[in-house]
Formats: structure tokens, sequence, C-alpha cells
């Protein structure tokens, strides 16, 4: 089976590579729509929708939120409306995991914003990451740290991370914790196992989903130690799961088989094993971080599969403007989206 897998020996060419939007503000999360368009988190408080012929609107609460461009502010402290992981409701509101309120919230698409909770367990919420629909409409979150600032927590290798459910009601449960940075969850194809990014942890593990919700069976998923900082990540419909690696800025994929494939490397290799070394004597500083990145998609974040064929990939960033987006030869898992005509796919 392996042999016969797509991703061997292939790489994505970069002169293949598009930019989609311009001027974005943080656009770490990417949401893809069958009819081809794109919405990117904004840190200006709310997403960035880009229509198929590339115009842009941008959907906020209000008036958009005044940007400090000071990079400890921004990025570090991760001060005002942060809107980092999304997905859609059933009616197409969107559900935003808020970095810099540590909130859940909900966004019509005309830009309407409700909280929904702050709180787990009386306790503040801590760094609300990135939240996922599954099959049966069950709403999931990851949160991964309570430390501030939360780059505090790479140096700590803490283990506050933790996943929620929420009930009918919105309330959320705290189903499985001790995770070191926890990023992006997804599920397989049977939905059932839940896949969780530990970002800290260089590492993504997966636990088993019962009828309950509750996770069980926890164990790594590949390699123990990847080479960088995994963030976002995406199951294509052979098996394989792309991972991004941020500050590294390199994408790769994690075959079924369990081997390491890189698809593309944009890493600036000096900073980049300084901050490897930092991060070994947990010496890491804002400073060090900063210096590591790539030209592409500077601090590689989210990815996801979008087209008719679901095989348009875009990869978000955390300091990008654009997102750059090239042809897979292979389709990405179908998730669970709403598109125009108002069908559930």
């Amino acid at each position: 089976m392996g042999k016969n897998n797509p991703l061997r020996g292939w790489q994505v060419d970069r002169a293949a590579i598009r930019h989609v939007g311009r001027d974005l503000q943080r656009p770490e999360c990417i949401l893809a729509e069958k009819d081809g368009t794109v919405w990117a988190a904004d840190a200006r408080g709310g997403a960035m929708r880009i229509a198929p012929d590339g115009a842009q609107h941008l959907i906020v609460p209000q008036a958009p939120v005044a940007l400090d461009g000071d990079f400890e502010a921004r990025y570090i402290r991760s001060q005002g409306s942060l809107p980092n992981g999304m997905t859609f409701l059933a009616n197409g509101d969107l559900l935003i995991a808020n970095w810099g309120s540590d909130s859940v919230e909900v966004m019509t698409r005309d830009g309407r914003t409700r909280r929904l909770f702050d709180h787990i367990d009386s306790q503040p919420l801590g760094k609300a990451n990135f939240p996922l629909r599954d099959r049966k409409g069950r709403l999931w979150l990851s949160v991964t740290t309570r430390m501030q600032p939360w780059t505090d927590s790479i140096n700590a290798r803490a283990r506050d991370g933790y996943i929620a459910l929420f009930d009918e009601q919105g309330r959320p449960r705290i189903v499985a914790d001790g995770f070191e940075g926890t990023n992006e969850i997804r599920m397989d194809a049977d939905e059932a196992w839940l896949y969780v990014v530990e970002s800290n942890g260089r590492r993504i593990s997966r636990l088993r989903v019962q009828d309950d919700g509750s996770l069980t069976d926890r164990e790594v998923y590949g390699p123990s130690r990847l080479e960088g900082f995994p963030d976002g990540f995406a199951f294509d419909a052979y098996g394989n799961l792309w991972v991004t690696l941020v500050m590294t800025d390199k994408l790769i994929a994690i075959t079924p088989e369990g081997d390491v494939l890189t698809l593309l490397d944009d890493s600036d290799r000096e900073a980049t094993k300084r901050l490897n070394a930092h991060f070994e004597a947990r010496t890491l500083t804002p400073e060090i971080m900063a210096a590591a990145a790539g030209t592409l998609a500077p601090w590689m974040a989210s990815l996801t599969f979008g087209g008719p064929d679901l095989r348009t990939v875009y990869i978000g960033s955390l300091r990008g403007t654009t997102l750059p987006s090239f042809r897979s030869p292979v389709a990405g898992l179908p998730l669970v989206h709403w598109n125009e005509q108002g069908r559930q796919r």
C-alpha cells in the first residue's frame, strides 16, 4: 500500500504556488467552501471572506480593531481580539476560538458576534485555539495553555493544555487534558479517533472517540518527536496527515505507515538551528522565535483542502498577508462544512 502513496516522491512546485487574498492580518485559520469561497481568520476581530473572483469583504462585529504593530503586544501578549481557529456551524455561522480574548464566540455572516463562554469549571478558559464540528453535530475545542504569556509554556514544557466538548446548551466540559501546547484537532475519515497537535511536545497524539464523547486510549501518532513545532494539520483521502511546522515553516506529511515526507521547505536554516538549540535548552525568547520564519507564509499555521475536487491546498500563517495555494496530487478528506446552497457536506 505504501509504495502507491501519491505523495511519495512528490513535492510542492514553488513556481506553481499562487497567492490568494491580499493585505490579510494574521490569517491563522482558513475555511474553504465548495464554490471556491475562502474565509480567513483576521486580526481585526473577524474574518476575511474571499470570493472565487478574488473580491474581498472583511466581516467584523463593528469597526475593525485598531492594530498595534508591536510584535510583543500582538503575538506574545496577544492583546486585543485575535480570531484563531474557526469552523462552520450547521446554519453557516462561524464558531471562533478567540486567542486574544480567551473566549469562544459565534459570528454570523454579517458580523454580529456574541460570546459563548470564557470560563470552564469556574476557571478562565485559557488560550482558546481551535474548534471542531463532527458529523454528529458535536462541538469540540482545544485550549493551548492557561499560562500568560502563552510563550512561557514552551520553556516550562507545561502540560496544561486540554480538550473540551460542548453540550447542547453550549456549556463546555473537559474531556481530555495534560497536553503540551494543544493546537489543532481533527478526526479521521470514520471519526473513530480524535487527532491532537501538541505543539510544545512536537508530536501528534490521538484518542479514541466514544459514543458519549469521552476520549480514551491516548497514544502518539507517528514519530514521538517531529523536527519542529506542529501547528495545523489535515488528512487527505489516502490517509496521509499533512502537518505544518510553525516558525520552521515546513510542510510535511505523516503517511499511514508512520513515515515523514517533506512536501515544502521554506525554512531559514540558521534561524531554525538557533530556534531548536534554544528549545532544547529551554531558553527560547520572543526575539529568537520572531527571527525564525520563511517567506511564503511566515509562521505557517492552518492548512485546508478546498475547491470542487478538494485538491486545492491553502496555507494560513500568523504573520503573512496572503494565502499561498497550490494543487495536490490527492484530494483532501471531506470535512463537515457549509456551502452557499445551505447544504452540509
